[in-house]
């Protein structure tokens, strides 16, 4: 799945186990950052409560990643 998101497309996948068709829907919104990615995720109804707050840690820890991602 090409994107310009892949480390967190990459935990999305690897850690919480998100279908690849449940990430494609949320990638036509056309987010500009990782947090919108992940706000479409929630506002679907595609990860629960809990993949949410370790998204957010995740990100947390991870802002950087957002930022050399999408270039």
């Amino acid at each position: 799945m090409m994107t310009k998101f892949p480390s967190l497309i990459h935990f999305l996948q690897k850690e919480l186990a998100i279908p690849a068709d449940s990430i494609a829907l949320a990638l036509r919104d056309k987010p500009s950052h990782g947090h919108q990615l992940i706000m479409t995720l929630w506002q679907y109804g595609l990860v629960t409560k809990e993949q949410l707050e370790h998204l957010f840690d995740w990100l947390d820890s991870n802002t950087f990643l957002d930022v050399v991602d999408s270039f």
